[in-house]
């Protein structure tokens, strides 16, 4: 048989974490060092393999609750190799070090077990009653398969450069910016984007490091679902009107 089909073949590769194509993740297992993926996740996989959910603590299920920021997860483990894809986004391995990574777990497709995260509150600039925004804090040494909507764009924050991104764009950044949220600045406007710009909640990062923006507002286009309740149309995060309420650190 014959067929430009078989262009498309396995790349060999050394690499644990090996993007085979731009929207599939191969991951070598070897018995010894599990990873976590995001639940349904696997397209397909090779050798010894099994697949557990993953049992969340009592702090992660109250911070799921309150939030709607947290992650769904299955124990992937043994020996052989797991393929790893989510609506044909685009995949990204990033080695997560000393400094940390701060992301949003709707782009989170696989990551070490050995890596630990927690939920954190990014309060609006103003103090505006409801509004603000919840990320995951991942910390440790380790990698993570991140997902985004068509090739991201990298962004360099120094003390000199800050950087504002739309909060429904923004990815991931390293833990050690600091991050603050803005729009109006008067409580009747802010639940409406701005004007009739169509632009609306966004996040400014000041400091050293970096700041990863995706080419779309939304998640990918298959009938996915953005948000809960009216929140999700003004440009407040995945978790609409329901994920932006103010807080502290979840533990």
């Amino acid at each position: 048989m014959q067929s430009p089909l078989f262009a498309h073949s396995e790349q060999q590769t050394q690499e644990r974490y090996a993007v085979q194509n731009p929207q599939m993740l191969r991951v070598t297992l070897e018995g010894h060092d599990d990873i976590l993926a995001r639940k349904g996740a696997m397209v397909a996989y090779q050798g010894l393999v099994e697949f557990d959910g993953e049992i969340q603590t009592s702090g992660q299920r109250r911070a799921r609750a309150g939030t709607g920021e947290g992650l769904d997860l299955m124990r992937c483990h043994g020996q052989g190799t797991v393929y790893l894809a989510n609506l044909a986004q685009y995949i990204h391995v990033v080695e997560v070090e000393q400094d940390g990574l701060t992301v949003d777990s709707s782009y989170v497709l696989a990551l070490d077990s050995s890596l630990s995260h927690q939920v954190v509150a990014v309060d609006s600039q103003y103090g505006i009653s409801g509004s603000g925004k919840y990320q995951l804090n991942i910390t440790g040494r380790g990698k993570v398969a991140l997902m985004t909507s068509g090739q991201p764009l990298m962004l360099q924050v120094t003390p000199d450069r800050y950087v504002n991104a739309d909060a429904d764009a923004i990815v991931a950044w390293s833990n050690g910016l600091r991050v603050q949220m803005q729009a109006q600045t008067h409580s009747s406007g802010v639940w409406r984007r701005r004007g009739n710009t169509g632009e609306g909640w966004e996040l400014s990062f000041m400091g050293q490091g970096y700041a990863l923006v995706q080419p779309s507002e939304l998640l990918p286009p298959q009938n996915a679902v953005i948000g809960q309740g009216l929140g999700a149309q003004y440009g407040m995060g995945q978790q609409g009107a329901r994920g932006q309420n103010q807080g502290n650190v979840w533990s």
